[in-house]
């Protein structure tokens, strides 16, 4: 195998198929007027871009009724993005609406279908406060105390799919630069926030907010008390 990279970091590299793979990493299959509004360009100018994204093997496309929606191809293709975020400098903020937007991805937000920002990194850091998870190289393992813990709060262990993708990953966290949880644990904890509406989503974006049930949730379940400022 020889991975052709330039390839793909030129597939990324043009802003406005970046901002599209972006907007998708909240995990959401987006018809491509919606990212060309994201991108802002015209619905042509984002059909070129997507068929280059879906030959690159970084989007795959799906036929709904006379709409056709994209989601990223793979776990793999998030973590790429969340990866390359975490090591690109910041962009200048030009404007409040932006440094709202900002705020709230950096207080929390979803990375693909797992929870990432300051709440994100709080929960994985507790987990491994209670010996729940371990770290272990790139990944966390889950002890069996943490494994009968989230059993019984919920999480379906033993259905979670474990082959063709990580089971409980370091995600390193472009905001906090720290590792959050990711891979398929991950995303089922996160699921189960939303089950029980601890976490909601914001509107138009990847943002989401701690509800007050799940301050409440949160704080008895696993010790986290999340101050005013998050």
């Amino acid at each position: 195998m020889n991975p052709n990279v330039t390839e793909t970091a030129q597939l990324i590299g043009d802003p406005s198929r970046l901002a599209m793979l972006l907007s998708l990493l909240e995990g959401k299959a987006l018809p491509a007027s919606d990212l060309a509004r994201v991108a802002r360009i015209s619905p042509q100018t984002a059909s070129s871009h997507l068929a280059k994204l879906v030959e690159g093997s970084l989007l795959l496309h799906e036929n709904y009724g006379r709409h056709k929606y994209f989601r990223l191809a793979n776990h793999e293709v998030a973590h790429a993005l969340e990866s390359l975020l975490a090591i690109s400098p910041p962009k200048p903020i030009r404007s409040l609406r932006e440094s709202d937007e900002l705020n709230h991805l950096r207080h929390a937000r979803t990375c693909y279908d797992h929870l990432a920002g300051k709440i994100g990194v709080a929960l994985t850091d507790r987990l491994v406060d209670m010996r729940w998870l371990e770290e272990s190289q790139k990944d966390y393992a889950l002890s069996s105390e943490g494994k009968e813990n989230l059993q019984n709060w919920g999480v379906e262990i033993e259905v979670i799919p474990k082959k063709r993708r990580y089971f409980a990953r370091q995600c390193l966290d472009w905001s906090e630069r720290r590792h959050h949880l990711a891979g398929s644990l991950g995303s089922a904890i996160t699921t189960r926030l939303f089950e029980l509406k601890w976490i909601e989503r914001l509107p138009n974006g990847r943002a989401v907010r701690v509800t007050n049930e799940g301050m409440q949730g949160l704080r008895s379940e696993f010790g986290l008390t999340i101050p005013p400022s998050f």
